[in-house]
């Protein structure tokens, strides 16, 4: 996969299934993560020959990233299959057995919060007191009710109230801490308790959708994203198995990593005289693109210029956000460059922390950080200095036989990004300190082992996965998808720059499978376009 072949211009090289007839279309997917890779496999089991895959990074994947760290597979990325009926992840996991040695620790039939497992969250306070598991379960009984009411205003049209500002967590800190401040069997230490409690529950979470804060997420749109139906799946082996069951039949020379695209210059026959261009049959030129003929040139940091007839571009949207302006020649369309703007996305990281032997007791599947003093608190922003405090919690993995005697910490927001700026020495101190705090116990030793994920500083990610944002709406994630040029405003060549990405998924945003499925989409819009077009030509009248 380290070197590129662009394929040159045929005249006598139909699609083997016939599509069209006079040239084989020129074909770049931007991206080798699970959409760009479901979108090529998709393109060449129909027939395209003629497609490239320019990957920034020196692997494929994108955001998935399994780490042989010991005897185990930990995953700084993507980690569960959200649902198993009709999950097309899931199916390719099952079907080629990827699943034999799941354990029922890695198994989750509920809703997921983070890693779940048989056994009991331990809930301590910075006071390092255990919170008793009956009161645990009484908050989180209301909590989830109160959960239960933030899926209603999309699903049922129930209309938010100015007080909310459309915002889940707004919402749910309000309603949550009425019910608490006006139960008459409470004592006020318990009270305290409790609002301290949701304050760790609204940070997991912000670490599950992957915002700075659930006061980010919007109220009305929480609802829309889709839950597939059947359990929630670790692959033993790591996600990155079903990355390599989507390359593998991809050629050889195909996919071109390391290869930066600097920029997108679409529409590109229509904007330029071709007195402008400098003719060639090369591929590459230092300033220039070789020839006009193809409406789209992609241009790449290394200054190459690879021309061609559709562009599936599949950056993250922390990618869009950040490059948008310079990635596209022309700019993207207002609207769209709105979309990309009003939609969030943020970093959720994890930190791995291996011990030689457990100090948590074997009944312990979590250890849940309670800060008393954040009981009142409104938004919880930290400084750098305390970034720590973001850190909702450490989950144990099972079975200890296959990952040892590990915990998986896990922060997200501004705080993750100070997180990644530490060294692991510092991390690892951190995080200890923390856990002797929290437990009461001071002879905690330090891991010996520290893994950590960055997504928010990779500079080709820049966020974990996105979230309709206060402001943002499901509509958003459509027009992120809409291919350009727009099909209402202009005569040039459709289909020029299409979209994918877990982002551009309506109901399947922030989801492996959403990202797999919004590559199979635009891969389909390219295939029926291209059958459009060869039923068109055949059925010409003659004249």
């Amino acid at each position: 996969m380290q070197s590129c072949e662009i394929s040159s211009d045929s005249t006598d090289d139909p699609l083997s299934s016939g599509l069209r007839t006079h040239r084989q279309p020129r074909i770049v997917v931007i991206g080798a993560g699970l959409a760009g890779l479901a979108a090529t496999k998709i393109l060449l089991k129909n027939g395209f020959t003629d497609v490239t895959v320019l990957e920034a990074s020196d692997h494929v994947g994108g955001r998935v990233q399994s780490v042989q760290h010991g005897k185990a597979t930990l995953e700084l990325g993507a980690t569960w299959i959200h649902g198993a009926n009709g999950n097309p992840v899931y199916h390719l996991a099952e079907d080629n057995g990827l699943l034999e040695h799941t354990t029922d620790g890695e198994k989750s039939e509920g809703r997921i919060s983070l890693y779940t497992k048989n056994g009991v969250a331990h809930y301590q306070t910075n006071a390092g007191k255990r919170i008793p598991k009956d009161l645990v379960e009484e908050f989180s009984d209301l909590y989830n009710e109160v959960y239960e009411l933030t899926q209603e205003f999309f699903q049922n049209g129930k209309p938010v109230c100015a007080e909310s500002q459309n915002s889940v967590g707004v919402f749910t800190r309000d309603v949550v801490r009425k019910k608490i401040m006006l139960d008459p069997d409470d004592s006020e230490s318990t009270k305290k308790l409790k609002l301290s409690m949701l304050q760790q529950y609204l940070k997991v979470e912000s670490c599950e959708s992957s915002s700075p804060s659930m006061d980010e997420v919007s109220l009305s749109e929480f609802g829309e994203w889709t839950e597939i139906p059947g359990a929630h799946y670790v692959i033993p082996e790591g996600f990155m198995k079903i990355v390599q069951l989507l390359a593998q039949d991809i050629p050889s020379g195909t996919i071109c990593l390391s290869k930066s695209v600097r920029r997108i210059h679409w529409n590109y026959s229509a904007q330029h005289q071709e007195g402008n261009a400098k003719s060639s049959d090369n591929n590459h030129n230092e300033n220039n693109p070789p020839s006009l003929g193809h409406p789209i040139y992609v241009e790449c940091e290394d200054e190459e210029w690879i021309r061609a007839d559709h562009v599936i571009v599949t950056a993250s949207l922390g990618v869009l956000k950040q490059n948008h302006e310079v990635m596209f020649s022309p700019s993207l369309p207002e609207d769209k460059v709105l979309a990309i703007e009003k939609l969030g996305i943020s970093t959720t990281d994890k930190i791995f922390l291996e011990f030689e032997e457990p100090f948590w007791s074997p009944e312990c599947n979590s250890i849940q950080f309670v800060w008393e003093d954040e009981a009142q608190l409104e938004q919880l922003v930290y400084p750098e200095e305390l970034w720590y405090k973001k850190i909702c919690s450490f989950d144990v993995l099972y079975p200890p036989e296959r990952y040892g005697y590990m915990l998986s910490g896990w922060i997200c927001g501004q705080e993750a990004l100070y997180m990644e700026r530490c060294d692991d020495e510092t991390v690892a101190e951190t995080c200890t300190e923390l856990l002797r705090r929290f437990t009461g116990n001071p002879d905690i030793p330090k891991p010996w082992r520290i893994l950590r994920s960055s997504w928010g500083s990779n500079p080709f990610i820049r966020g974990s996965y996105s979230f309709t944002r206060v402001g943002s709406s499901g509509e958003d994630c459509e027009r992120l998808a809409m291919s350009l040029p727009y099909a209402d405003s202009s005569k040039a060549p459709p289909l020029q720059v299409l979209f994918a990405g877990e982002a551009t998924h309506r109901k399947y945003y922030s989801t492996t499978h959403g990202a797999l499925l919004s590559g199979q989409r635009e891969a389909t819009r390219l295939i029926e376009m291209y059958q459009d077009l060869h039923r068109a030509e055949t059925t010409k009248p003659n004249m």
